[in-house]
């Protein structure tokens, strides 16, 4: 009956002690690993009673049995303290771990053969297992994972400082205690000695460590001990609800159906089957009216984070004013920790005195902020939280400044746009709960959220206060930049134009000059100053052509200079478009004939007048031809095409040279602009001469004619319409 005792209640303490480890966050690896670990410790210690206790199975099966249990309790603590102290395994851990589970699944499953234990020798009474040869793997399995944990454990106690360092010396003393316990008790006495006396108390030795873990959790909070104590009383209260429910129902169809047989029908095994599957389904529905019931009772002061922090969101976008939003936010913290008071002390940069926010006038002297601000006091920056009750003997001046002040929460405020990390916008400061209770890890995990969100919402806030500040100055300096700015650009406009005027005057002085250069070059070449030879006359070609395009780029300018000054003017007459093409044509043959182009124009036998300005439009044609000589090679082909439309006239200078790049074509009639290979065949050019094209073609109501392929040639010309235009009347081509 002792016995019995020791089992039971040594198994209800260990799974109790799992789930509240469970039921504190159900998603972590650590936490599932560690209730597995006390339930394999449960279903050890029954394995172990039974095996001297013998009910329903034969005694060497249950031997074996404990065993097997054994080896899967070697592999819970291994994998449970592989993980500690993290939520989940370790990336580095987890081949290891895989290896650990493979063997040991060969282990427990040799376990139950006669591999470990042959068979049962009886003396004096006693039951003894006959080892056979097999049990050396159970023995190397214990070794290498029991001693892999307490290896990993004390390299871990080593590395480890404060609050967590204690955790493993607890842990470590109920490592040590329990398993040395079970090691003599289960192991050396059986094995060696032959006893098995002390295999009974084997349940009552596991408690050493669940109680000494239950106590690095209660003394170091790791959780809510009441709220985490409550969620596994409702566990057991659900499980026994349901075991005891099972149990009446079975027992009455046992008396009703059996009347004395012990043998089960399959009409009675139906009828239980169907009595475990309505609990099972059952289950969840059984468990929320307790978890109701619970939560009336032992979480009135609780609250759901998620609907807290939806509440700060909403504050914080709604609120623009920092102190307003923090004035909401402090409100909502001290309502939801239930805390006495909350407040946020800021050291703004560029404000001596600090800004205190909250729900309290509580006063804090400026040598108690000074430590409550220290970075060497506070800690590393990854302790956003600092729980008063909870700082190590080397903080000991500023627990003391935080308990003077009656501060049981301290949270850092950071400001992360700061190149140092560690500096900080201020804290925010917790009264003590009004109901004396702890802050636990949901209510310090809350604080860190609202910190984090905090800085960013400072920020903004302050930048808005910033705004609105300068929003005064910024509107005297903007009236000012823009007095400067007019000033400046009064000035621009009068160096624009003395340099219009600068242009046009220089235009106009050099026309005159070269008008009598070109006429004189002429009259020579045509022999009125006497006969010359074949080389003299090549010479003075070329500076008749050159003198001709210096007077068309002086043209150029000056019509620039008009474009400006508005002196820009159309004088139309009626113009023979065929003739004026054949006499420019003709003052480019020698040039053409020079660099082996053939240039061509059928000139047609006749031709429509139309009314253009003549002396603008032969600059046009001009410049359209002297281009495609310039950018055609050497044998190339350049056609002049002029047609007559029943609708409009066109003019086409056709070449096949080295084309425009199609990326640079949308750029090529803007002022000054040349293509990129343009540049390297013609370096001296002004980029003007499309452009006044353009210029001249439009306003004479015409449209410009342009295509283009890089390598293979370019098409330049215009057309006009003839409908408005006083043109003769004559046949036109279809």
């Amino acid at each position: 009956m002792f016995e019995a005792i020791i089992l039971i209640v040594s198994a209800a303490l260990n799974l109790l002690v799992g789930l509240l480890v469970y039921v504190k966050d159900q998603r972590a690896i650590m936490n599932r690993l560690f209730l597995a670990l006390t339930a394999t410790l449960a279903l050890w210690s029954t394995a172990n009673y039974l095996s001297v206790h013998p009910l329903f199975f034969s005694q060497l099966f249950l031997v074996r049995l404990v065993l097997f249990f054994g080896a899967l309790l070697n592999l819970m603590v291994f994998l449970t303290f592989l993980t500690f102290p993290s939520a989940t395994m370790p990336q580095q851990y987890r081949q290891r771990a895989k290896w650990a589970i493979l063997a040991s699944a060969v282990v427990m499953l040799l376990a139950l053969t006669p591999l470990l234990f042959k068979s049962l020798a009886v003396k004096n009474g006693h039951a003894s297992p006959v080892v056979a040869p097999g049990i050396a793997l159970l023995m190397l399995q214990t070794i290498l994972l029991l001693g892999g944990s307490v290896l990993g454990v004390i390299k871990k106690y080593n590395r480890s400082k404060g609050r967590t360092k204690e955790q493993f010396r607890l842990i470590l003393l109920g490592i040590g205690g329990t398993f040395g316990l079970i090691f003599v008790s289960n192991f050396l006495l059986v094995v060696v000695l032959k006893i098995s006396t002390l295999v009974p108390l084997g349940p009552a030795f596991t408690l050493v460590f669940s109680v000494s873990f239950a106590y690095a959790i209660i003394r170091h909070q790791l959780f809510n001990i009441r709220r985490a104590a409550a969620r596994g009383f409702v566990y057991l209260l659900t499980i026994g609800f349901m075991a005891a429910t099972y149990s009446l129902l079975i027992l009455g169809a046992s008396t009703l159906l059996l009347k004395g047989d012990h043998r089960l029908d399959a009409r009675t095994q139906t009828i239980i089957t169907v009595l475990a599957l309505l609990m099972a389904l059952s289950f969840q529905s059984i468990k929320q009216f307790f978890d109701k019931l619970s939560a009336k009772t032992f979480f009135k002061d609780s609250y759901n984070s998620q609907e807290v922090l939806n509440e700060l969101n909403q504050i914080i976008v709604a609120t623009v004013g920092l102190d307003e939003m923090l004035q909401k936010t402090l409100n909502l913290i001290e309502q939801s920790l239930k805390a006495d008071f909350c407040l946020a002390v800021l050291t703004i940069p560029g404000f001596k005195e600090s800004r205190v926010i909250g729900t309290s006038k509580k006063l804090f002297s400026a040598e108690d902020l000074a430590v409550a601000h220290s970075k060497r006091l506070i800690g590393q920056p990854a302790e956003l939280v600092i729980v008063t009750d909870y700082l190590d003997e080397d903080r000991s001046r500023l627990r003391e400044v935080l308990q003077r002040n009656d501060i049981a929460l301290l949270a850092r405020i950071g400001d992360i746009d700061a190149e140092d990390k560690d500096k900080q916008l201020g804290h925010i400061i917790v009264g003590p709960k009004k109901n004396g209770n702890a802050y636990d890890t949901q209510d310090i995990k809350l604080v860190e959220i609202f910190t984090n969100e905090l800085v960013i919402a400072i920020q903004n806030a302050l930048r808005f206060e910033q705004i609105q500040n300068f929003n005064v100055t910024l509107q005297e300096k903007v009236q000012l930049a823009t007095r400067e700015l007019r000033r400046t650009n009064d000035k621009l406009k009068a160096l624009d134009e003395t340099k219009d005027d600068f242009i046009s005057m220089a235009s106009h002085q050099l026309r005159t000059p070269l008008t009598s250069v070109k006429g004189y070059l002429s009259m020579v070449l045509e022999g009125d100053a006497g006969k010359i030879n074949k080389v003299q006359r090549e010479m003075l070609g070329q500076a008749f052509t050159s003198s001709q395009r210096m007077v068309y780029l002086i043209a150029d300018l000056l019509n620039v200079s008009r474009l400006r000054t508005g002196k820009f003017v159309i004088e139309p007459t009626p113009v023979d478009l065929s003739e004026l093409v054949a006499q420019e044509m003709s003052q480019l043959m020698e040039t053409a004939a020079a660099k082996s182009l053939t240039l061509t124009f059928d000139k047609p036998a006749h031709f429509p007048e139309i009314m253009l300005d003549e002396t603008k439009t032969r600059q046009v044609i001009m410049n359209f031809m002297d281009n495609a000589i310039y950018y055609t090679p050497s044998g190339g082909h350049i056609t002049i095409e002029l047609e007559n439309k029943p609708s409009s006239v066109e003019l086409r200078v056709v070449d096949d040279g080295i084309g425009v790049p199609k990326s640079e074509q949308h750029h090529l009639f803007t002022k000054f602009y040349r293509a990129g290979n343009a540049r390297k065949a013609r370096p001296d050019g002004t980029g003007l001469g499309l452009f006044m094209a353009k210029k001249v073609v439009v306003a004479e109501g015409g449209a410009i004619i342009f295509t283009s392929q890089e390598g293979k040639g370019s098409t330049f010309g215009f057309s006009f319409s003839k409908e408005g235009r006083d043109i003769a009347s004559m046949p036109v081509k279809a």
